[in-house]
């Protein structure tokens, strides 16, 4: 029995890497969206049994697309391929058919297939394989605390706390971290790096730049009002702190 699957992610990188690794499923035939509007689109058109879904996309998420699935006839199974931390895969194990993490692992991955072969296996023809779904829109509640950059043509998950500032450079979030400077998946402008750390010690502090106030070793006025700070990495690099933001900055460090 051939299982017709669809992944669903905003990052082409993502959706093909997973792609290339469900290639070694002789019994899975995969097909792409790139957003949710376009998943519900092929969810109803094409009722597919296996949905690998990313949480974070711009437009209708993740939970957007599993609300509007759900009440379909016959909805897919769906699979969670996400960056959320320890706390919220606890939720998702207890009512998701699965769950993986960015970069997927092959092994991981022949873990899910085979336990969606064993779900479709027993499936009643027109039931909900998820009863329990509704439970997971309400039970993940926690910030993710990592972030998916690509490292040497790979995707790899990094912690905030390894982060020592964000910057947008040509159009695209950068990450930089010690060992390096990173494109960052899933985050489009600064606008998106303020909403994903704002329960952590970040702070903005000119027009293309959020830093880790943890990581900013010294700081001194300069002219305007404005302030220089140094942060800890390798380079010591040096940053402005633009004048409207002097006041939170201060505020922050408890000043």
């Amino acid at each position: 029995m051939k299982i017709h699957t669809l992944i669903v992610d905003d990052e082409a990188p993502a959706r093909n890497e997973l792609s290339f690794l469900l290639e070694s499923f002789p019994d899975i035939e995969a097909r792409e969206a790139r957003t949710g509007r376009e998943a519900l689109d092929m969810i109803r058109s094409a009722s597919p049994d296996l949905v690998f879904l990313d949480i974070q996309m711009p437009g209708a998420d993740g939970f957007d697309v599993l609300r509007e699935a759900r009440c379909m006839p016959n909805p897919p199974l769906f699979i969670f391929v996400t960056a959320f931390d320890q706390y919220a895969i606890r939720a998702f194990e207890k009512n998701a058919v699965d769950y993986l993490l960015k970069p997927v692992e092959s092994r991981r991955l022949r873990v899910s297939v085979e336990r969606v072969r064993e779900m479709l296996g027993r499936k009643a023809p027109g039931s909900d394989p998820q009863p329990e779904m509704n439970d997971l829109l309400t039970a993940v509640g926690r910030p993710l605390t990592r972030l998916t950059v690509e490292k040497t043509g790979r995707l790899q998950l990094i912690d905030f706390k390894d982060v020592v500032y964000f910057e947008l450079s040509d159009r695209k979030i950068m990450v930089n971290t010690f060992d390096g400077c990173h494109p960052c998946h899933g985050l489009a402008t600064l606008d998106d790096v303020e909403a994903r750390v704002a329960e952590f010690p970040f702070l903005r502090v000119n027009r293309s730049a959020v830093v880790n106030l943890n990581r900013v070793k010294e700081f001194s006025p300069w002219d305007g009002g404005r302030y220089t700070l140094v942060l800890d990495d390798d380079g010591s690099t040096e940053l402005t702190l633009s004048r409207g933001r002097v006041k939170d900055f201060k505020k922050r460090l408890g000043l």
